[in-house]
């Protein structure tokens, strides 16, 4: 959930940043949500990738995210992540979990997949692609998601799939201002 929670960051970012929303796209089949997004960050590949592939970093950029960590690698070398999320839309709010491990490209893909036996999810893949454009970093995301949890039939797809979209911007704005921060300290 914490790529989730980059991408609703993504789309709603304060004008002051340089972040530029290229594209979004949030579907439902059979349960399973999918989220593909490439918005382009005004800042360096480096200092964008290095807040992504750190999930202690998570509840700084993201309202959602309510506990994240690194987690020890796996005994494959993997490293592994922890997030807590919870959100709310009206009276219906929720909480979820997920664990699982995360393979790397450096500063070109990162994928991160949650463990359904430790997660609140059946399935939750994530997967970021960056590419470095100037002084830009254009990310794409995608998601693929299928809750173990009850969702309401009726509104509760309509809430995943808008919280999906529209809570993501503001974390991207975020994002995009914690990389530019870390690059002007030389991070």
């Amino acid at each position: 959930m914490r790529v989730v929670a980059a991408l609703i960051l993504l789309i709603s970012s304060p004008a002051a940043n340089a972040l530029e929303i290229l594209s979004v796209d949030v579907d439902r089949v059979a349960g399973t949500y999918t989220m593909h997004s490439e918005v382009r960050f005004g800042v360096l590949l480096a200092p964008l990738y290095e807040i992504m592939t750190d999930w202690d970093l998570s509840t700084q950029y993201s309202s959602v995210v309510v506990e994240s960590r690194n987690l020890e690698p796996d005994e494959q070398g993997r490293p592994g992540f922890y997030s807590k999320n919870r959100g709310c839309l009206a009276f219906f709010c929720v909480s979820f979990e997920r664990t699982g491990y995360v393979e790397l490209e450096p500063y070109k893909v990162i994928r991160a997949y949650a463990d359904p036996s430790r997660s609140d999810f059946h399935v939750s893949n994530e997967t970021w692609r960056f590419r470095p454009e100037g002084e830009d970093t254009v990310l794409t995301y995608e998601l693929e998601l299928r809750p173990k949890f009850w969702v309401p039939p009726v509104i509760g797809p309509w809430i995943i799939k808008h919280k999906l979209k529209n809570d993501g911007l503001e974390a991207l704005g975020r994002i995009e201002a914690v990389a530019k921060a870390r690059a002007a300290q030389g991070e």
